[in-house]
């Protein structure tokens, strides 16, 4: 069984149709790829899975169970949306780290709002506070900021808070992690140490979801790679038959732009 099952899923905004029947399966630690131009609703589509926005119509089901059904017209509460949005882990463009926070705190701040809702907190509270520090600890040499624990975001470079977002978006161990567009905030070579990341984490058999410009990384990483168009999926399989048998034209005319600036 697919861990994730997206099924017909539609976004409009006003008049302005942004996902248009939108369906696929996601293996468990697979990594899928989905690539095309600016507007072409990449990243609606990963705020419609992360909870951020609400599909018109369509239905998400993870691990076999629907977490949305847009023909289930009983409203969620706030406290269900949040349950169901703990699959997902979420690293967003442009890193979104609280100023205010230690490198090691922003990746321990959503651990430890969700233990403060367990029964035993009051009780177990320095337990408990251990364990997730531990954890975040981990994570954090897991993404080689051991000496940047301490540090506030803006004494980190672009890569190294992307790094920070990461571990962030981990620390929840969600089902399935969505980058959107990890690298177009940063330089060259601030991609690579952030591309060298995500590889490892596919090494791991991640589950993963990648939106990303980066054609070479996706054809490199990828199990399965998407190609969305105005909205809607155009061609999809795996990366050799996306990048090197593609038959459909508008996804010939992308990847030949794009080969043509790179």
């Amino acid at each position: 069984m697919p861990i994730l099952e997206v099924q017909h899923l539609y976004k409009n905004f006003g008049s302005t149709k942004v996902l248009k029947d939108i369906s696929f399966t996601l293996e468990r630690g697979k990594a899928l790829a989905i690539i095309g131009s600016s507007g072409s609703g990449k990243t609606t589509l990963l705020r419609c899975l992360n909870f951020l926005e609400t599909p018109n119509e369509g239905k998400i089901i993870v691990n076999g169970e629907t977490l949305f059904d847009a023909a289930d017209h009983a409203a969620k509460s706030d406290a269900q949306i949040r349950k169901n949005r703990l699959h997902f882990g979420m690293v967003f463009q442009s890193f979104n780290l609280f100023p205010q926070y230690t490198a090691l705190e922003n990746v321990m701040l959503a651990p430890l709002l969700q233990a403060k809702e367990r029964p035993d907190y009051k009780q177990k509270k320095r337990e408990i506070h251990e364990q997730i520090e531990h954890h975040a600890i981990e994570l954090l040499e897991m993404m080689s900021l051991e000496g940047r624990m301490s540090h506030y975001p803006h004494q980190l470079s672009g890569g190294q808070q992307q790094r920070v977002a990461i571990a962030r978006a981990l620390a929840l161990k969600p089902d399935i992690l969505c980058f959107d567009e990890p690298t177009s905030a940063l330089d060259p070579e601030l991609t690579g140490e952030v591309l060298r990341v995500i590889r490892s984490l596919a090494d791991q058999h991640t589950t993963m979801i990648i939106v990303t410009h980066e054609m070479a990384f996706a054809r490199d990483v990828a199990d399965h790679v998407v190609f969305m168009d105005g909205g809607t999926i155009v061609e999809e399989g795996t990366p050799t038959e996306v990048f090197e048998n593609t038959h459909n034209e508008r996804t010939k005319a992308f990847l030949s732009r794009f080969s043509q600036n790179s």
